[in-house]
């Protein structure tokens, strides 16, 4: 895994040809992605499914400086299953506010850099198969939380992108697809 990373990033320093990526004022993109490792809930023997996650952010104010404060929007599912004598599911839902700074002050234009925060409420919904309610099946154990994270996307066409970023949303580590518009 941590070469297939490497090979990203040095994918993404090495080639740069398009010049769409500097993130603006008005700029809307769209994000999906798969999430790789989790915070939430791991357990000895479960299986698990990674994270997805769909990101909509719109670049909002212009801070005067080489950079553009957006603010956009977060979902996030992930489940966990365990497996012994009886069948136990959690899963993981993640609405989220967030805001980035987006730098803009990098020689190429098709990288955009940011970092940012996440308000999020993350709702924890289980089930299992014990019998006599053994556990109370619904939403237990949900909470609202304040992440950060840092990520950047690198346009290989005017409005397509590959995007990495790491943080504590749904996964310590996003990759996916990031669509401008």
């Amino acid at each position: 895994m941590k070469k297939i990373v490497v090979l990203f990033f040095a994918f993404i320093l090495v080639n740069s040809s398009y010049g769409q990526g500097n993130f603006s004022l008005g700029n809307n993109v769209a994000s999906v992605g798969i999430g790789l490792g989790s915070s939430l809930g791991a357990f000895g023997s479960s299986t698990s499914a990674p994270g997805i996650s769909l990101q909509y952010e719109r670049g909002m104010w212009d801070v005067g400086g080489p950079g553009v404060i957006s603010l956009g929007g977060f979902v996030g599912f992930k489940s966990y299953k365990y497996n012994n004598v009886y069948q136990q599911k959690w899963k993981y839902t993640v609405i989220g506010l967030r805001s980035a700074y987006h730098y803009n002050g990098i020689e190429s234009s098709d990288f955009d850099v940011y970092g940012g925060a996440m308000l999020s409420y993350n709702n924890l919904s289980y089930s299992d198969n014990f019998p006599y309610g053994y556990l109370s099946n619904g939403s237990w154990n949900s909470y609202i939380s304040l992440t950060l994270y840092v990520g950047g996307r690198y346009y290989f066409a005017p409005n397509v992108a590959v995007f990495a970023e790491l943080g504590y949303g749904i996964s310590y580590l996003n990759i996916g697809a990031a669509f401008k518009f």
